[in-house]
């Protein structure tokens, strides 16, 4: 387990209006892909969970961060400027891969920003076999879809047009056909991970391969 430091800032990239991508020093910080750091601003009490975006070869920390209104950890996060330093507390959490080169196929459900663990994955582990489908309102929430192999990312739109699918995460999942020889890695909101927990049943995936992790 790490114990609590500072990192500085090295930058912040907007994504959307409401997203963005902290950068900061790593500084030998140690994680699991998957797992979760807490993040603070410097001389305040208050800090939030987010999980590591980038991967474990990586010489920097990432975290997709979406901004909550009034949010006072989010929003503060996203005004700091270079050189400015951040409080780290971790990392934590089990939402990771046990053994991810003698494990079969993975198909990694997010939505909005559950995207995040996924990123970190596939940096991670550039030999796994997995197919990411994502749950967005609009197309310019696929973030750095440039980063997954062809063919491994499908974008599910709600809202507006672009994507490879018009409808819901559930939508499209009932729709195509389930392999049952796969892990199911679930991560988003709670509304969804319930729906597609029971779709992933009633097609007759075991429960023991569905891997869920509540996001926001």
């Amino acid at each position: 387990m790490n114990i609590i430091q500072t990192a500085k800032v090295l930058s912040i990239r907007i994504l959307t209006e409401s997203t963005y991508i902290l950068r900061i020093e790593r500084n030998k910080f140690k994680f699991i892909p998957g797992q979760c750091v807490n993040i603070g601003l410097v001389g305040s009490a208050v800090n939030r969970e987010y999980s590591t975006y980038s991967g474990t070869k990586d010489t920097y920390l990432e975290f997709l961060i979406r901004k909550i209104n009034g949010g006072a950890v989010s929003v503060g996060l996203s005004q700091l400027t270079p050189g400015e330093e951040v409080t780290l507390d971790g990392a934590y959490g089990t939402f990771t891969i046990k053994k991810p080169a003698k494990i079969g196929k993975y198909i990694f459900v997010a939505s909005g920003t559950g995207i995040a663990p996924f990123h970190s994955y596939v940096k991670s582990y550039p030999k796994i076999d997995y197919r990411i489908i994502h749950g967005i309102r609009f197309d310019s929430e696929q973030y750095d879809k440039q980063d997954y192999g062809k063919g491994r990312y499908v974008s599910c739109i709600s809202r507006g047009k672009g994507g490879d699918f018009s409808g819901r995460v559930t939508d499209y999942l009932k729709k195509i056909p389930i392999p049952l020889d796969t892990l199911y890695y679930l991560c988003g909101n709670r509304a969804m991970i319930n729906d597609v927990y029971d779709i992933l049943r009633i097609k007759g995936v075991n429960g023991s391969n569905i891997i869920t992790e509540v996001f926001f």
